[in-house]
């Protein structure tokens, strides 16, 4: 039998080569990108603001000479962390609706958030610290060997913070074993549950600290009244001064404080890869954690008063 190809016809409509099969051909299409959601969006937004301010923030303390106190070292700490976050949400938004996902953009995202989270937090713990050491030794604290130690304490704060961060991209994820996959993907059950319980003891140590700077603004408080006999018996001085509203702020922002960290903490503490979040609390903590690092509302009159 003779196969007759001398009809050309089907070869030049169809444009495919006679000696491969339409099976062989390459008909691989470029990956679909996920649709973008509102959630997606108000990330991008929200990393976008975060990072804007932070950014604003970290400038003025370091183009400032003026500003070289302890506190104001740890608050540009504060900042280059949450700057850290707003640009992990945006790299995430665009790792995820803008290009296509890889395994390299979820270990880079993960790490800048940890890091970022890590830094933040012990950045708000040395703020309280600063206000407590401000209280109880006010006549020596703020000399040049104390923003040493304060230098000295955030070099250790973001190493340590880079170390852990750096966990994912090491090879602590749970990409090649989806088994171990915490709530929070790529990151591990074990690698999620140290890093919410250090979490949580930095919280708890810092909730210490600002009742043990409630304690010493009080006893200041009642030591000046006494010296100037301003202390009648029946409206104690803090009262009379604004001392119990500046409680009620403290209180109140500690609980937002809080409020903001425990649902996250527990979460990862607790839950596994089959318990889906009510929200994406992987980015919450981003708008809570500033919220500690407004001006003490607890500072006794001692310029006023020598």
């Amino acid at each position: 039998m003779i196969l007759n190809i001398s009809e050309t016809g089907w070869e030049e409509s169809s444009g495919l080569d006679p000696f491969f099969p339409p099976d062989h051909q390459d008909t691989s299409a470029p990956p679909k990108l996920p649709p973008l959601t509102i959630w997606g969006v108000a990330l991008c937004v929200s990393g976008t603001l975060i990072a804007t301010e932070n950014a604003v923030v970290v400038t003025t303390i370091l183009a400032t000479p003026a500003l070289r106190a302890p506190v104001f070292l740890l608050l540009a700490s504060l900042g280059l962390a949450d700057l850290l976050a707003g640009v992990a949400l945006i790299l995430h938004f665009l790792f995820q609706f803008c290009v296509e996902p890889s395994a390299w953009s979820e270990l880079l995202t993960s790490g800048l958030l940890v890091t970022s989270l890590t830094a933040s937090l012990c950045s708000l713990m040395g703020v309280a610290l600063d206000r407590y050491l401000s209280l109880s030794h006010a006549l020596t604290y703020g000399s040049s060997q104390s923003r040493r130690r304060a230098a000295s304490l955030l070099l250790l704060v973001w190493l340590g913070a880079s170390i852990i961060g750096a966990g994912p991209m090491m090879g602590w994820h749970c990409l090649e074993e989806p088994n171990s996959c915490s709530v929070a993907r790529p990151l591990t059950r074990t690698y999620l549950s140290l890093l919410c319980g250090g979490f949580l003891v930095v919280v708890m140590v810092t909730l210490q600290l600002y009742a043990g700077i409630c304690r010493v603004a009080r006893r200041h408080a009642h030591a000046i009244a006494t010296q100037r006999h301003f202390l009648p018996t029946s409206q104690p001085y803090a009262s009379r001064h604004g001392g119990g509203r500046g409680f009620s702020r403290l209180i109140l922002v500690l609980s937002v404080f809080v409020g903001c960290w425990m649902p996250f903490s527990l979460w990862g503490l607790l839950g596994d890869a089959s318990s889906p979040p009510p929200v994406h609390l992987r980015h919450l903590g981003a708008g809570c954690r500033q919220l500690p690092a407004q001006p003490p509302p607890l500072q006794p009159e001692k310029q006023r008063h020598p």
